[in-house]
């Protein structure tokens, strides 16, 4: 994974968090302005006609492990898994479409096919400082839902902003990620919501959960516990 780009002090919030063997770090600056390197940088690496109204290209959310691995959030991989060369939802939904949005120019005016509601499956970018060094599995294993209902102190708290795209007035297209570290365990939540007004709604959630689980051992002598 390259390297995420470098922070403009003056205008971004930066936050780090050490638990235990983990650092979480989160990011949120300004919008991609309309010219400049990151601009360059996404239209040079994106294959999309168009961006978002609004994307950060500083924002990020990343948890690093010590040794070196970790998971990291951010825009401009997650518009990378939008499709550039067709239109999905306007083919899945063409006779609602056509009926619920026969007044809308924007869609009437598509004519470079593509996913113009942003939906993107993202899910992380794993990252690792020694290549080859990870490995990633499948898993049966499943969040402890009643954990995190527990109400346990919260110690850090962010939600950081990657995209948004108000789909020229016709619903809403949004994707954010959120982390919350507890004593002994975090839970981080990216979330995709696209809204087409009187079309559709869909939810793409991505949930990581980590618990932090002791073991301790303890002896005496008899005499001693006297």
């Amino acid at each position: 994974m390259e390297p995420a780009p470098p922070v403009h002090k003056k205008s971004a919030t930066q936050q780090t968090f050490q638990f235990g063997p983990w650092t979480i770090t989160s990011c949120k600056s300004h919008i991609l302005e309309s010219e400049g390197s990151h601009r360059e940088k996404f239209e040079r690496e994106l294959e999309l006609p168009q961006l978002p109204e609004m994307v950060f290209p500083e924002n990020f959310l990343r948890i690093h492990h010590k040794s070196g691995c970790g998971v990291e959030f951010n825009a401009l991989d997650a518009l990378r898994l939008v499709d550039a060369h067709s239109d999905p939802i306007k083919v899945a939904v063409s006779r609602e479409w056509q009926t619920s949005r026969s007044d809308c120019e924007h869609i009437k005016n598509v004519i470079s096919p593509f996913d113009w509601t942003f939906t993107t499956a993202y899910r992380g970018t794993i990252f690792e400082e020694t290549p080859n060094t990870l490995k990633v599995e499948q898993t049966s294993e499943r969040i402890d839902i009643e954990k995190l209902k527990q109400r346990d102190p919260i110690q850090f708290y962010d939600d950081v902003l990657l995209f948004e795209d108000e789909l020229s007035d016709n619903g809403t297209s949004m994707l954010n990620v959120k982390v919350r570290v507890m004593p002994t365990s975090f839970f981080v939540l990216m979330r995709f919501f696209v809204r087409v007004d009187q079309v559709l709604i869909r939810v793409n959630d991505t949930r990581l959960y980590h618990e932090v689980r002791l073991h301790v051992s303890s002896s005496s002598s008899f005499a001693r516990l006297k």
